[in-house]
């Protein structure tokens, strides 16, 4: 799995045009996954259950994962909306993101190259004024260790910006730790060698094999 970071919206945007009396409004969002970015679909459909098409284009994932992208062209001439919708959120660098184009249709026919221009255009327009933000891909890890190792388990988390999610302090100190997957292997390393092997430290693959 790629562990680097990728930008993800860090709110949603609303752009509104008018070409050739048509009204074209496009929306983007923040959706994590393909179930969310189809959710938020819906969502503006119900509120322009009155418009000609609301045309769509996700990103549902990373940036680069063509296999999370989808588009539709909702009624409109094919390939005139969802494919250039889709081709300016592939191309922006952002991740995660649903755009929403919908056309109250004016009477005037704006042809192949204005609706590319009009759908491609709405989301290029909305994703330059886009604020976004960086999305780091964690890794859980679980940990036991002895009471007398916890000062030295905190201050290696500490150097390593982990974050602390559940602690169980019983006859050992075990804790569920949430950390950036680019430093997992390095701290686990050296929690191991700082604590001579005596720090137990499982992935989350095998945490509910090992402890139940």
């Amino acid at each position: 799995m790629d562990q680097a970071p990728y930008l993800i919206p860090a709110e949603p945007v609303v752009f509104e045009q008018e070409i050739k009396k048509s009204r074209f409004i496009t929306y983007l969002a923040h959706t994590p996954g393909a179930e969310a970015a189809k959710a938020f679909v819906q969502d503006i459909k119900s509120r322009h259950v009155d418009a000609r098409h609301n045309c769509w284009a996700f990103v549902a994932g990373r940036p680069e994962d063509s296999m999370s992208w989808g588009f539709s062209d909702d009624g409109e001439p094919s390939g005139t909306a969802g494919k250039p919708m889709l081709a300016q959120l592939s191309g922006s660098g952002v991740g995660e993101v649903t755009a929403v184009v919908t056309r109250y249709y004016g009477g005037i026919r704006l042809g192949t190259g204005g609706l590319v221009k009009a759908y491609g255009g709405g989301v290029q327009q909305a994703l330059a004024v886009l604020i976004t933000k960086e999305k780091v891909i964690t890794s859980p890890l679980y940990v036991r260790c002895a009471y007398n190792q916890v000062p030295l388990l905190e201050a290696v988390l500490a150097e390593h910006h982990a974050e602390v999610q559940s602690a169980d302090y019983g006859v050992d100190v075990t804790m569920n730790i949430l950390l950036d997957a680019r430093l997992a292997e390095t701290c686990k390393a050296v929690l191991i060698n700082r604590s001579g092997g005596r720090i137990v430290i499982q992935d989350a693959d095998n945490i509910l094999k090992n402890y139940k």
